[in-house]
């Protein structure tokens, strides 16, 4: 379904998983394995571990979306690094590397301007309750993205496909289903507050089902993907809610969850 093509990266090295480099890496070569059309197959890591993922590599071609914890991008040689997620809300010089860039801002603080060929990274979530924008901050941040054509990334927080409460943090938790049909809902001129809101399985079933061709293919491409720490869950949820089939699942490797790629 194009609505899900490609849209899980993996970021199986970051909390609360936080994988070893080696156990990453094998899971990594499963879910390539594998071939699920749900994940991007692309390969996230901070650019302070760049070094220890050269010595684990061991001949592993990889693609790379490399997150910004080190003062300057590093130089990368050969890798083939296609995005670089930036912190603080400022592009850095990436010099001669051919990667999109995304600076990550917070969705409560818009409007926002980035420069040309740079895209916004969204925090959805954490692990506290404070780190998780409002439905209404969030639906703000997709519709100004929408508006301005600005391509953007999600990360943290985004466990299952509904939105649903978390009792251990007592907060609301957004659903990737929710984000996706938010943003094909502010492609077609509508509110993505309601969208975003929802926690009517069936109704958001019903909606993805229903999401003609033109939208999906807009919708995603401003939503280039989301950072997940684990390649499995999302399947699972896509697979059990019957928007995808089994033929979409491949051998997708350990579970888990995403907070802080």
């Amino acid at each position: 379904m194009r609505l899900f093509h490609a849209l899980v990266d993996d970021a199986g090295l970051f909390p609360p998983t936080a994988l070893p480099m080696a156990e990453a890496l094998k899971r990594h070569r499963a879910d390539l394995a594998g071939g699920s059309p749900v994940l991007t197959h692309r390969f996230l890591c901070a650019t302070g571990r760049l070094p220890e993922l050269r010595a684990h590599l061991d001949g592993l071609p990889i693609r790379l979306g490399l997150i910004l914890d080190t003062p300057d991008l590093p130089p990368v040689g050969d890798l083939d690094v296609e995005l670089v997620e930036v912190p603080g809300g400022r592009p850095v010089a990436l010099g001669d590397l051919a990667a999109r860039q995304f600076v990550e801002v917070t969705a409560d603080r818009l409007p926002v301007d980035p420069p040309p060929g740079v895209g916004l990274k969204v925090r959805c979530g954490g692990t506290v309750a404070a780190a998780f924008p409002s439905a209404h901050d969030l639906g703000a941040f997709v519709s100004h993205c929408v508006e301005h054509g600005l391509p953007f990334k999600a990360t943290a927080g985004l466990h299952n496909a509904v939105r649903h409460f978390d009792p251990v943090l007592g907060v609301d938790r957004h659903g990737f289903l929710n984000l996706v049909l938010a943003v094909c809902a502010a492609v077609e001129g509508r509110d993505p507050v309601p969208v975003l809101s929802t926690t009517d399985v069936g109704e958001l079933v019903r909606l993805a089902r229903a999401v003609p061709d033109g939208t999906a293919g807009r919708a995603r491409k401003l939503l280039v993907s989301y950072g997940s720490c684990s390649t499995r869950p999302p399947i699972d949820d896509l697979l059990a809610l019957g928007l995808i089939t089994e033929q979409h699942v491949g051998a997708v490797g350990a579970t888990g969850t995403e907070e802080n790629a």
